[in-house]
């Protein structure tokens, strides 16, 4: 796990809050899925860090500044958040509440029941 901590691309120049950030985050490629709030449709995009207060994520089509969007995070849930800056087909989305960042590592499916391997039944090697 590669942890960074740095800001936000070509955000330092606007001294709000978001570039003055020193919020350890891990490096990670992760399938979500976003919402605008108030619109009906989910877009994939891949996350590539997230920390408990946001994430970076590259997106299909640029989201503006400020937009209120919903997001579908693989262990988490739904979570809520406002865009804080965009860039180059990414964004980053400061969370409305912190989350627990090492849930959305975590192996889904796994449990008692799952087979581990499968022995073959002809009885070959």
């Amino acid at each position: 796990m590669v942890q960074i901590s740095s800001p936000a691309p070509d955000s330092a120049a606007d001294g709000d809050a978001a570039s003055q950030r020193n919020e350890v985050r891990d490096s990670l490629f992760l399938a979500a899925n976003l919402r605008v709030v108030g619109g009906r449709d989910y877009a994939q995009v891949r996350v590539r860090n997230l920390s408990a207060g946001g994430l970076m994520a590259e997106v299909p089509a640029p989201i503006p500044q400020n937009t209120t969007v919903e997001l579908d995070l693989r262990g988490i849930g739904t979570v809520l958040g406002k865009v804080a800056w965009n860039a180059a087909g990414r964004v980053g989305i400061a969370f409305d509440e912190q989350i627990d960042p090492l849930a959305a590592r975590k192996p889904v499916g796994v449990g008692a029941k799952q087979t581990m391997y499968v022995k073959s039944v002809f009885g070959g090697r």
